[in-house]
């Protein structure tokens, strides 16, 4: 997907910023048919995928392993922080449409992303001893990007997984 047209250039340092600084991300999935949005803390993994460690007993992970589909589509929605700014329609914000898999806990990738988790959010270290937490890795489809106020851009997953990739 391209830049939508008359649009600025893509700010791929801001972007990038975005993504990596941000900690708090709205998840949406679907509950018996209906849209569902709670909030989760994620980690930019290092193959351009981001890392959810999620509890069995959340509802959103309970949609997303019945959703009855081997990669269940979500939506991730992250956002600049406010900051207290006259227009907050300034702010960076990005949806991501993916599809998640549950990583396996006995595999070399699980430890990768727990490790790679826990440098970013070192205090949720006593989650991953608990059996009802699972990995999650999302992997980008597509992704909304809006700069602030009339600057918009659609990304393929290609491009975003690039763009997290070389941070």
């Amino acid at each position: 997907m391209n830049e939508m047209k008359g649009m600025k250039p893509l700010d791929e340092g801001r972007l990038r910023r975005l993504l990596h600084e941000q900690r708090w991300a709205c998840l949406g999935t679907l509950d018996e048919g209906k849209p569902f949005v709670s909030w989760v803390a994620y980690v930019a993994d290092e193959d351009g995928s981001l890392l959810l460690h999620l509890s069995r007993l959340a509802k959103h992970t309970r949609n997303l392993l019945t959703d009855g589909t081997a990669s269940p589509t979500i939506s991730l929605a992250i956002s600049e922080t406010d900051d207290g700014r006259a227009d907050p329609q300034t702010l960076a914000r990005i949806t991501l449409d993916g599809v998640v898999k549950v990583v396996a806990r006995d595999s070399a990738a699980y430890e990768a992303g727990r490790q790679r988790y826990l440098a970013r959010l070192p205090e949720s270290a006593m989650l991953f001893d608990f059996e009802d937490f699972s990995l999650f890795k999302l992997m980008p489809l597509a992704a909304r990007y809006v700069e602030g106020f009339g600057s918009t851009h659609r990304l393929s997953g290609e491009r975003l997984q690039k763009l997290l990739a070389s941070s």
